[in-house]
């Protein structure tokens, strides 16, 4: 049995952060239904461009892991015809997962309060930028502009200049906090009997990039400049044009590391500052004169903390990846199958589901109106799926 069979999710998320909280709890048995708005849709191809053919289309919508094991219902939460269709849903729900600006979901009727007297044990997971209070919160934003007001965008890349980050950090930090916040909230239910509303910023999740040294320093003013070097470690170009990361900044990691490369003099310099300039020039130079996959064989014979930098396609077909079971290949009717991630963790006596690649948007539902009780042909000719929406 799943971890979360049983458990019941109302997704009205749009975006990762929000939408990562909702593929692990699918992932662990949950049923989660999309609430897919028309406009939204819409929004997100005059973002990443739409597709030409149905194929392409449901190519993209099967591709991102995210969407994994969920059902879609096509609807527009805006329209007076789709609420009952939702207070249904949302009746039996154990959890409504949304990630709209604090008061959008409310001004369609589905804000915390009206929620809470229809269900009492819902848990009304909120997914913003900067939270449901405080200055900020009315603001939209999106991952590195949330890593800027946690003050991580300023250090995030160790140079002077910041720079926006190639990786989404904080969608996935905020994805991670957001799945811990509602398991939490799902534990406290059942002591109490009660539902409550959760509050995620992803400005929030990301502040704790800041944890380490906050634990090292008084006045955050006074750390090292960025860019300024430690021989704790570095990212050294070799002599191929791969790229080799080292981090060994435990004494006896740093012996051996030295003696390695040949530089057991620098031994006992690894805290002297005005040598590190020196050092770091003398090291840059010497990782010039082999290759990546050399150095990385050499430093590892001498058990030092030393590993390639690999592109995104290296790491996901690394025999380590494939052998931990990280990846997989998920169906795709018709098509080739799309490479997805596994979860990133590994319950030896808790099995997931079974992958399943999301389907176009309302693929299912007429399955999901039939389990209501609900007239699909009456619910759209009411407007229930129009894009339109009210004030």
């Amino acid at each position: 049995m799943s971890a979360l069979e049983g458990l019941r999710i109302v997704d009205f998320s749009r975006f990762l952060p929000g939408a990562y909280a909702s593929w692990i709890a699918a992932d662990m048995g949950a049923e989660v239904i999309r609430i897919e708005h028309p406009r939204e849709l819409a929004k997100q191809d005059a973002m990443f461009g739409a597709d030409d053919n149905a194929e392409a289309a449901a190519r993209r919508r099967a591709r991102p892991t995210w969407t994994r094991n969920k059902r879609s219902l096509l609807i527009n939460p805006g329209s007076a015809a789709a609420r009952p269709v939702l207070e249904k849903l949302i009746a039996k729900a154990d959890v409504l997962l949304e990630d709209y600006r604090p008061g959008v979901l409310a001004a369609m009727g589905y804000g915390y309060e009206t929620l809470a007297a229809l269900n009492p044990r819902l848990i009304y997971l909120s997914v913003s930028f900067a939270g449901q209070t405080g200055p900020f919160s009315g603001k939209a934003g999106h991952d590195p502009a949330a890593l800027a007001l946690a003050g991580a965008l300023s250090r995030l890349n160790g140079l002077p200049t910041p720079s926006l980050p190639g990786l989404q950090v904080a969608d996935v930090l905020t994805g991670a906090h957001a799945t811990i916040a509602m398991l939490l909230a799902l534990q406290a239910r059942e002591r109490s009997g009660r539902g409550q509303h959760v509050d995620v910023a992803m400005s929030e999740a990301s502040l704790p990039l800041l944890i380490v040294s906050m634990g090292r320093h008084d006045d955050l003013a006074t750390m090292p400049a960025p860019g300024a070097w430690h021989p704790k470690g570095g990212v050294w170009e070799c002599a191929d044009g791969g790229w080799l990361c080292t981090t060994d900044m435990e004494p006896r990691y740093w012996q051996r590391f030295c003696e390695a490369v040949g530089k057991p003099e620098m031994i006992p310099l690894q805290h002297d500052v005005q040598q590190h300039p020196r050092m770091r020039e003398e090291l840059a130079a010497l990782f010039k004169t082999r290759g990546r996959d050399e150095w990385f064989a050499l430093l590892s014979a001498a058990d030092t903390q030393a590993m390639p930098v690999y592109s995104p396609e290296e790491a996901l077909a690394h025999p380590h990846t494939v052998a931990r079971g990280m990846t997989m290949e998920v169906a795709v009717p018709g098509q080739e199958p799309v490479r997805q991630l596994a979860l990133p963790f590994i319950l030896t006596g808790t099995p997931s589901a079974p992958p399943q690649a999301a389907g176009l948007p309302g693929a299912d539902n007429a399955a999901i109106l039939a389990e209501l009780g609900l007239d699909e042909t009456a619910l759209a000719a009411a407007g229930a799926f129009s894009p339109e929406t009210r004030p």
